[in-house]
C-alpha cells in the first residue's frame, strides 16, 4: 500500500457550539464532527489530493464507530485503528465567541488512543509511506509516547520525511517541564517541526511554566534567539506560526518572512491543522517551502473564516481560488 502521509496520535468526537458568540453557559446546541491534531490532519490532507492513513484508536461503543464512518467519508484509510476494548473515544467540546474567544474542554480520560501499542504500530506500511505526521500532545501519557518515539526512530532510519506538529494541550501534561524534556528528545528525529510561539517557547526554554498555565508570559526576543541557534544546528526546518502575522520559517542559519492573508475570523479551532495539511501537501509537490508556506497559510486562513473544526478544512480548489482572489499564482 503505497501512501502519502501517515498521521499518528489522539483522536476525539467534537461538539461546537451552534450559538455563535454566545457564552458557554447559554449555548443551546452543538454541531458533531470528527477532531484531534493528527486527524484533522489527515482529513486536511485527503481533502487536498493525499492518500492519508490514520494511526490512532478508538473505544468500542457508538462514538468509535461514528468516528471512524466519518473519517472513512473523508477518503482516510481507517484499517490501522484499533478499537480499544474498556476504553473511550476522546472528546472535545468548544464553545465560539470569535474573534479572540474559543474556550475547549477535553474529555480524555481513559482515552483509547492514549493506549497505542508498538506492536500495533508495527503494522504499519512505514516502509511504503512518503511522509510521517507526529503529535506532541501524544508524547504527554500512555503506550502512545512510546509508539511515537518508535515511529519515528524507524522513519529517520528508512530516511521517510517525518513532520511534527507540538500540538500542547497544557492539561495533559504532569509536569511544565515534562513538555519540553520529551519534545527535544524528539526533535532532531524530525525534518520539520510546526508550533506556535508558546508551543516552541514550552519546548525550548528552560522555565515554560507560564505558558503551560496559559498566562502566555514569555520573552520573544529570546525565544527567536533560541530558535535562531536551534536552526544552525537543526538540519530541518522550524516553522513558526504567528497568527494573523503569517509563518517565520527558520532555516539552516536563517529565517523567511512568508505573511498570512486578512480573513474575518469566525473560529480559530483547527487553522493550525489546516496550515499543517497544506505545508505538507506543498512539500509533496515538490515546491520550495516558502510556496508550500504560503499554500499552507491560505488553508489556515479559509479555516479561520469557517464555522466548525474538520468540517471547515478546505478541498484543493477551494485553496487555488482564495489565492487567486488574493492576487496569488495559481499552482500548476
Amino acid at each position: 500500500m503505497t501512501v502519502d502521509l501517515i498521521t499518528v496520535g489522539r483522536v476525539s468526537l467534537d461538539l461546537f457550539s451552534r450559538d455563535i458568540g454566545a457564552e458557554f453557559h447559554d449555548i443551546t446546541a452543538f454541531e458533531t464532527g470528527v477532531g484531534g491534531s493528527p486527524v484533522n490532519i489527515a482529513i486536511g490532507a485527503s481533502r487536498l489530493g493525499l492518500k492519508a492513513i490514520a494511526f490512532t484508536a478508538v473505544g468500542d461503543d457508538e462514538v468509535g464507530r461514528f468516528v471512524r464512518r466519518f473519517l472513512q467519508n473523508e477518503n482516510v484509510v481507517t484499517q490501522f485503528i484499533p478499537v480499544k476494548a474498556g476504553r473511550r473515544t476522546g472528546m472535545a467540546v468548544v464553545g465560539v465567541q470569535p474573534p479572540d474567544r474559543f474556550p475547549l474542554l477535553f474529555y480524555r480520560e481513559n482515552a483509547a488512543d492514549i493506549h497505542l501499542s508498538i506492536d500495533e504500530a508495527k503494522k504499519l506500511p512505514l516502509d511504503e509511506a512518503r511522509a510521517l505526521s507526529l503529535s506532541g500532545t501524544a508524547l504527554s501519557q500512555g503506550g502512545a509516547h512510546d509508539v511515537t518515539l518508535y515511529l519515528a526512530e524507524a522513519a529517520s532510519s528508512l530516511g521517510i520525511m517525518t513532520f511534527i506538529d507540538l500540538d500542547l494541550r497544557s492539561d495533559q501534561w504532569s509536569h511544565p517541564l515534562t513538555f519540553g524534556l520529551r519534545a527535544r528528545r524528539i526533535m532532531p528525529l524530525c525534518d520539520i517541526v510546526i508550533g506556535t510561539e508558546e508551543e516552541f517557547y514550552a519546548a525550548l526554554s528552560p522555565a515554560p511554566e507560564a505558558v503551560m498555565a496559559g498566562e502566555k508570559v514569555m520573552d520573544t526576543r529570546d525565544l527567536h534567539k533560541r530558535m535562531q541557534d536551534r536552526s544552525g544546528e537543526f538540519d530541518g526546518v522550524l516553522v513558526l506560526k504567528r497568527g494573523d502575522r503569517g509563518v517565520r520559517l527558520y532555516l539552516t542559519g536563517s529565517h523567511l518572512d512568508v505573511p498570512g492573508y486578512p480573513v474575518e475570523i469566525v473560529n480559530t479551532v483547527g487553522a493550525g491543522d489546516g496550515f499543517a495539511s497544506g505545508f505538507i501537501y506543498g512539500w509533496s509537490q515538490g515546491w520550495g517551502w516558502e510556496e508550500a508556506a504560503r499554500f499552507a497559510n491560505a488553508c489556515g486562513a479559509l479555516v479561520v473564516s469557517r464555522h466548525g473544526c474538520a468540517r471547515a478544512l478546505p478541498y484543493r480548489l477551494e485553496v487555488e481560488a482564495f489565492i487567486n482572489e488574493q492576487g496569488g499564482a495559481k499552482h500548476e
